[in-house]
């Protein structure tokens, strides 16, 4: 089975069992006042490294959170700001910034465009490198039901951040190491795509989906 026909699988299986959060978006606009600092106002963060959250699914956001809470997704920050954080709290949150509007995001100019292109595009058959529009969509929507992440102006060094992370898992099985890694991924799904990507082509590909709209 090739790997499109497997995703399809596993869209279908997510949109027959996903209950979506059902949060009170006024109550998570008033949590969201301690999230500005590195969000930006409305969660259209403006600092390239962090993430823009505005538009992003709900179902998605309430796994990060839950994540960072459980410490199965790691960040020194985010471990103090959940720590305090009740479900319903989350699950407030997470309503909140899924109805926001996303705004452009933080891109630099690249002359690896075309290759950032090619690899969200069509992927790299030769490297075993799924193409991301698979999961993220032509306009980098994501799959919500599937609680695969809406990329649409995202912060391209956030991306390229994430992309490492998910790299690193790879790194410390072949060198026998522990180095920070993300690994909260459906499957090991974005950690199978980004053990074959080189530097280039994180850089390349995260510049592309910045400008996705």
């Amino acid at each position: 089975m090739n790997k499109l026909a497997s995703i399809f699988i596993i869209v279908i299986a997510f949109t027959s069992v996903n209950v979506f959060a059902s949060g009170d978006v006024n109550k998570g606009e008033v949590i969201a006042l301690t999230c500005v600092a590195c969000h930006g106002v409305h969660g259209n963060s403006v600092v390239a490294a962090f993430p823009k959250l505005a538009g992003q699914g709900e179902g998605y956001l309430l796994k990060q959170l839950q994540d960072f809470k459980s410490n199965t997704r790691q960040d020194a920050i985010m471990k103090g700001i959940v720590a305090s954080l009740t479900e319903n709290d989350m699950e407030n949150l997470a309503a909140y910034f899924s109805k926001q509007t996303v705004t452009q995001g933080v891109t630099v100019k690249s002359s690896n465009i075309d290759l950032g292109k090619k690899l969200y595009r069509g992927g790299n058959k030769s490297k075993n490198i799924t193409a991301c529009i698979a999961c993220h969509g032509p306009t980098g929507a994501g799959i919500p039901s599937a609680r695969f992440p809406a990329l649409t102006y995202q912060n391209a060094t956030y991306i390229a951040k994430q992309l490492i992370n998910f790299r690193q898992d790879a790194y410390n099985t072949q060198m026998d190491t522990s180095a920070p890694e993300r690994s909260n991924d459906y499957e090991g799904m974005m950690r199978n795509i980004t053990k074959y990507l080189s530097n280039v082509e994180i850089e390349a590909v995260s510049q592309y989906i910045g400008r996705l709209h």
